[in-house]
């Protein structure tokens, strides 16, 4: 089975882009666990832990990520350079992952045959 890799690059609320990406993920992993989770600029923010979306009137959908290790999806990868950009650590965000340097996120990225970003 080939590798479907998820690309989040979106602020989480504004636009339904993250929501969508989340619900696309747990359903395709009922189809095939090949399935790796990245991470990179303003899509950092989607795994920050502490957000309070009810104060701007929008679902918290965030704590869902939480369900990825439930749904065996261990690939998950953040791209260092964003976390630092933001000022942000590994330690803010919600969920285990990878925090990759540029390069490594990218190889990571490059080995899977299908892409779908939000």
């Amino acid at each position: 089975m080939k590798t479907l890799g998820f690309v989040f690059g979106s602020a989480p609320h504004g636009r339904a882009a993250g929501r969508e990406g989340l619900d696309a993920i747990l359903a395709t992993s009922a189809y095939t666990e090949e399935i790796a989770v990245f991470f990179h600029g303003d899509g950092v923010l989607q795994l920050l832990k502490g957000q309070q979306p009810a104060e701007i009137l929008s679902r918290d959908y965030i704590a869902t990520f939480k369900m990825l290790d439930l749904y065996d999806i261990e690939q998950i990868y953040v791209c260092e350079r964003s976390l630092q950009a933001r000022g942000l650590s590994e330690a803010a965000l919600l969920i285990d992952v990878t925090v990759c340097d540029p390069a490594t996120f990218t190889a990571h990225l490059h080995a899977c045959q299908r892409i779908l970003t939000f």
